[in-house]
């Protein structure tokens, strides 16, 4: 299937701005000239509107379409010429009715202007939290049943069933490190300032991915249709990580402090309420307990190589988790 346009929403986002930059990247190494549309309420860094981007500094995207996932009437067109929609946009917030509104009626809008528009592959990036609390100790997909526990994760479940329909491939992965992750990292700090110490000796695996395999997973799939549509996958790294080894990384890179002791999950529950931190006991059991989801059959159905793993990446993203906090204390 010849490509000439793939249609990205969330491009201003974590990993929808790495999946931006790993689509400029596969167009230059493939010498292919599809153009990249980029779909949201406002457009990347460098461009002003449709139409060629003002500088040579741009984040490589072609057009923009101004539409918001909230109003479904703004998306009429979006897809118009596209061959390839890769949907990462999604709102994670409190407010179970806004959710609603992006996660899922939103979601439902864009395939149905996808099916209208003759698109013909998708890729739509869902989460792992939609199975709610664990411990997970290496499941396959569905092997339990989601039952998930915000009303981020409630939304995005619903919507994956709109993009299903329409034939996509639904993409949940894990944790997902590096420079822009304002959530999985910012937690554990949190915690382990609230609770210094290795919890349970550090022995729960978690599903962890860095951005940049994350980004060349969802834009290969995207350009090959390596993977079956009308399916779930999980996306997370094939090989778990476990607490301590994630731990020791970050310390390595003076992201977080090496803890000096071990505490059993009792007693760091106890310590963990009596800390006064605003993180909860359900993203403390994220960390301490298994999370972790099997994602083998991912890599090697699309032919993606998974990379070396999240915790061989941590220096490159250092500087800016050591920026974030900084700037966190400061305030």
């Amino acid at each position: 299937m010849k490509i000439d346009r793939v249609v990205l929403t969330g491009a201003t986002g974590f990993i929808g701005s790495a999946v931006l930059r790993e689509l400029c990247r596969l167009r230059e190494e493939r010498g292919d000239a599809f153009a990249i549309r980029v779909v949201g309420r406002r457009p990347p860094a460098g461009m002003s509107g449709v139409g060629p981007l003002a500088d040579a500094g741009h984040a490589g995207a072609d057009e923009w379409a101004d539409a918001d996932l909230a109003d479904p009437r703004s998306l009429a067109g979006v897809c118009d010429g596209a061959d390839v929609l890769l949907h990462l946009a999604a709102l994670v917030a409190a407010d179970e009715e806004s959710c609603v509104a992006v996660n899922v009626r939103g979601t439902e809008a864009l395939m149905a202007e996808a099916v209208r528009a003759g698109v013909g592959r998708w890729v739509h990036l869902s989460t792992a939290a939609v199975y709610g609390l664990g411990p997970f100790g290496g499941i396959a997909v569905d092997e339990v049943v989601p039952a998930p526990v915000s009303p981020a994760s409630r939304t995005r479940l619903a919507g994956e069933a709109h993009a299903l329909a329409a034939g996509a491939s639904v993409l949940r992965p894990g944790l997902v490190l590096g420079a822009g992750d304002r959530w999985a990292v910012p937690a554990l700090a949190e915690l382990l300032c609230a609770v210094p110490a290795l919890w349970d000796g550090g022995r729960a695996r978690t599903s962890v991915t860095a951005v940049e395999d994350l980004a060349r997973l969802i834009a290969y799939t995207g350009l090959t249709g390596a993977l079956p549509g009308g399916r779930i996958w999980h996306a997370g790294h094939p090989e778990p990580v476990t607490l301590a080894a994630f731990v020791a990384a970050l310390a390595r890179e003076g992201i977080v402090a090496a803890p000096e002791r071990t505490l059993p999950l009792a007693d760091c529950r106890e310590e963990l309420r009596s800390s006064g931190t605003r993180s909860s006991s359900r993203q403390f059991s994220l960390f301490a307990e298994d999370f972790w989801f099997d994602s083998r059959e991912v890599w090697r159905v699309a032919g993606c190589p998974p990379g070396p793993g999240p915790l061989d990446r941590p220096a490159g993203s250092a500087q800016w988790y050591r920026d974030l906090f900084k700037g966190r204390a400061a305030r």
